[in-house]
């Protein structure tokens, strides 16, 4: 393959990672599927808020702290493979919540989804620098995270309508089954290299007898997984990531995946129907801007934290203007919060591109899942936090308006958190990396 082939955008790369953004479009379907499914939850299981919150903790709890494990395992084992066992993963925890009544399986159901899950996106930020040309890079990365954010929509709209108009089983079932056929189609399109045969033959034809020695050795593989996590748990590039992932994730991982819909029934007073819609146009902003976001990415690669920081802090304004100024009973007050969000979320996705410039490859999939932990290590506190105050607040259950305002002040101090960690990891010595 010549440089000029190695630099052309190829209609098989494309082919390949639109399957790869199906599984992860699928998975945020099911990431989301129980946020907007929440009220529901709380009667179908007898619960409170924070028994709520509980579900959403403990499922981005085994979200973020697989994505390691995860990232090893796509190192070793390859995309694909890794991208089908996950699909099926969050097939079966589907179906095992839609038939379920008790608490504690239904838990143990939602972080079966966490699991599976979290191989989707590492997958397919896998894929790209082994199909996709590096100065295209940026901008499939960006729309990787955009079109995948269509499983928001579907999560809000079509799943929550067939929701209320069958059943609770309806719903869920038809995720999983979904799921599992998606699964087929990611087996049957996707590879993990354009040529792997090609590049397999000329790594035999040109490995010693003493290289292939080395290489079959047990004890070398061991170390393999050691030098991989030193090399990923102490580069400084990885962990600003983690912390831009967290700056600008971490408020939209709560919002919408478990309290964004309470929020906008039980506090605007606002229904069901209304509160999907604006969540669908946030989702709509984040498809809109994240491209934009890619290719602020690529030319101002040396300035990327600022970037975080002027999207990051607008969004919290808008915040602030919501809880404190923002009128009850209005739909465009939510319509316009969530397109704000919108706007701002895509941001998380920055260090991303670091990680794949600057880590070696060998070790890109893990440096990513560190990465990728931030914002959902900063969900899952930030959910639990909001769920532990609504209950201090209302211990009757009658959830108010300024009880939720109350209780977003924890998410801000989970977002300051960040912050900090972003810029106390920053590269003082910006330059690119090819």
């Amino acid at each position: 393959m010549t440089a000029k082939d190695k630099d052309k955008l190829s209609a098989r790369a494309l082919i390949v990672w639109g399957a790869g953004v199906l599984c992860y479009t699928l998975a945020v379907t099911g990431r989301t599927s129980f946020g907007v499914a929440s009220v529901d939850a709380i009667d179908r299981f007898h619960i409170n808020a924070a028994q709520l919150a509980v579900f959403t903790a403990l499922q981005l709890a085994v979200y973020a702290f697989a994505q390691i494990p995860v990232g090893l395992l796509v190192d070793r084992f390859g995309p694909r493979k890794l991208m089908v066992a996950g699909a099926f993963v969050m097939a079966v925890g589907q179906v095992t919540l839609a038939f379920t009544t008790s608490y504690p399986v239904a838990i143990f159901a939602r972080m079966l989804i966490g699991a599976g899950d979290a191989t989707a996106f590492l997958s397919v930020m896998r894929l790209i620098p082994a199909w996709i040309p590096l100065r295209h890079a940026p901008l499939l990365g960006q729309l990787t995270g955009a079109v995948g954010q269509f499983g928001q929509f579907l999560s809000a709209v079509p799943f929550l309508s067939l929701l209320h108009a069958t059943s609770w089983q309806t719903g869920f079932v038809s995720l999983g089954a979904v799921g599992a056929l998606l699964a087929l189609a990611a087996g049957v399109l996707v590879k993990d290299s354009p040529e792997p045969e090609a590049e397999e033959a000329a790594a035999r034809a040109n490995t010693t007898e003493s290289e292939k020695t080395t290489t079959a050795a047990k004890p070398a593989e061991r170390l393999g997984v050691k030098k991989i996590l030193a090399n990923v748990l102490t580069n400084r590039v990885c962990w600003h990531g983690f912390f831009i992932h967290w700056t600008g994730l971490g408020a939209l991982v709560v919002f919408t995946l478990l309290w964004g819909l309470p929020i906008m029934t039980l506090g605007l007073g606002l229904p069901a129907d209304q509160a999907g819609l604006a969540l669908s146009l946030g989702t709509l902003a984040s498809v809109a801007v994240g491209p934009i976001v890619g290719l602020l990415s690529a030319r101002f690669y040396n300035r990327r934290m600022q970037i975080v920081m002027i999207f990051s802090i607008t969004g919290w304004l808008g915040w602030l203007w919501f809880f404190t100024s923002a009128p009850t009973g209005v739909l465009w007050a939510a319509c316009l919060m969530n397109i704000v969000m919108g706007f701002t979320g895509p941001v998380a996705n920055l260090g991303f591109d670091s990680v794949r410039e600057k880590v070696d490859r060998r070790f890109v999939a893990t440096g990513t899942g560190l990465a990728n932990m931030g914002g959902w290590v900063a969900g899952m506190i930030g959910a639990q936090a909001v769920g532990v105050l609504l209950n201090l607040r209302a211990p009757d259950g009658n959830y108010g308006w300024s009880d939720f305002g109350v209780a977003w002040i924890a998410v801000a101090t989970v977002w300051a958190c960040g912050f900090c960690g972003m810029w106390l990891t920053r590269d003082r010595n910006v330059r690119r990396y090819s």
